[in-house]
């Protein structure tokens, strides 16, 4: 058995038959029997044939070349970047940021945060593991470019968020949003907007800024906006107010915020159609109770709805955060009986203790 191969014209184009053919005798002569036209075959493929065929009667020698080191090298990754790009066209998140440079630099942006979170260096070195610019037709580009594109973000910020908004709500006007703030802190002191304020992050003498997200009735983000390290929570209310009636032409809304979010400053505010769901603070609640608008047993596990001076409100008992109450109550009680434990063990072991100062520090311990 071998391999033929001759070359030959056909319509002024020079061509390539290749068959695997094999030759015997008949009646004296030499006579060939072709097996199979693997003229479709790569040159790759081609050799290889040639090569087993050779080493047909020494099988030891076939295996041995078959177990040579083969050199292999890791292509660029795709998977990863066309996963997340599809689910960004499906968002329309490519679409609101474009197909410009700093768009695409910008997806880009967001990809590598979601594939592994790191500095703009790293992201720059991450799409050359990747096929970053090939999947989303991005030029080559170095650190420099996406800080670049970091400004171009701020200064489009509101016509990205407006086409997002337009897109999932062009056949749905929301009349429902809910808006909270979160605080990011600083390890450095050159900011434009950290200031000193009230650290969630428990980082004291840290500076921070206030990040305020409103979101839809579904809770997909709408738009974020971020103040001041010292600005609070209730100050940013009327900005969202302004930016739902304004940018995204709502005009009737429910604003939904807790109770250090909407007070009677921001309520008075609101536009006519404009309406609010808050929560009642403590000294309100004791208020209302001294006026007998509300009573404790309207406190319930039903629903009890009650309206006083042209204000809504909704009451009931819940029984999850009352046991949560009663085991917190219940664990401060242990732990300030093990202290007057202590404190009496103190005493009764050292004869000119004072049990006045005993005392002072039992009342202390349950004032905190």
């Amino acid at each position: 058995m071998y391999v033929d191969q001759c070359q030959y014209n056909q319509n002024g184009k020079s061509r390539v038959r290749t068959l695997l053919r094999t030759s015997y005798r008949e009646g004296g002569k030499v006579k060939h029997q072709t097996i199979a036209n693997i003229s479709q075959c790569s040159p790759q493929e081609i050799e290889a044939i040639r090569f087993a065929l050779k080493h047909k009667n020494n099988l030891d020698a076939l295996k041995k070349s078959a177990s040579l080191p083969v050199s292999t090298q890791q292509g660029l990754t795709v998977g990863s970047v066309f996963t997340l790009q599809q689910v960004a066209k499906r968002l329309g998140i490519a679409n609101a940021l474009g197909r410009t440079q700093q768009g695409r630099l910008a997806l880009w942006l967001i990809l590598a945060r979601i594939i592994d979170q790191g500095t703009r260096l790293s992201a720059v070195r991450l799409a050359r593991q990747h096929a970053a610019c090939d999947l989303i037709g991005m030029d080559s580009f170095d650190e420099e470019d996406l800080y670049t594109t970091l400004d171009w973000l701020a200064d489009q910020q509101e016509t990205i968020e407006d086409r997002l908004f337009r897109r999932k709500q062009k056949e749905h006007t929301p009349h429902l949003f809910l808006y909270d703030i979160t605080s990011s802190y600083f390890e450095g002191q050159q900011n434009e907007l950290a200031e000193y304020g009230y650290n969630r992050d428990n980082k004291n003498g840290k500076k921070q800024i206030v990040i305020g997200l409103l979101t839809d009735e579904e809770g997909d983000p709408v738009s974020v906006q971020v103040y001041r390290g010292n600005t609070s929570d209730c100050t940013t209310v009327l900005d969202q107010v302004q930016k739902v009636k304004e940018r995204f032409g709502v005009q009737s809304v429910t604003m939904v915020g807790d109770r250090g979010m909407i007070k009677r400053t921001q309520i008075d505010q609101l536009p006519e159609t404009f309406h609010y769901v808050t929560a009642l603070t403590k000294p309100q609640i004791r208020t209302m109770l001294k006026k007998d608008v509300l009573q404790l047993e309207l406190f319930d596990e039903e629903v009890c709805e009650v309206e006083w001076d042209g204000v809504r409100y909704i009451l009931r008992r819940n029984p999850t955060l009352a046991d949560e109450m009663a085991s917190q109550r219940e664990e401060k009680r242990k732990n300030l009986q093990t202290f007057v434990d202590k404190q009496n063990e103190y005493l009764h072991s050292h004869s000119r203790a004072s049990v006045e100062k005993a005392r002072d520090r039992v009342v202390k311990r349950i004032q905190n």
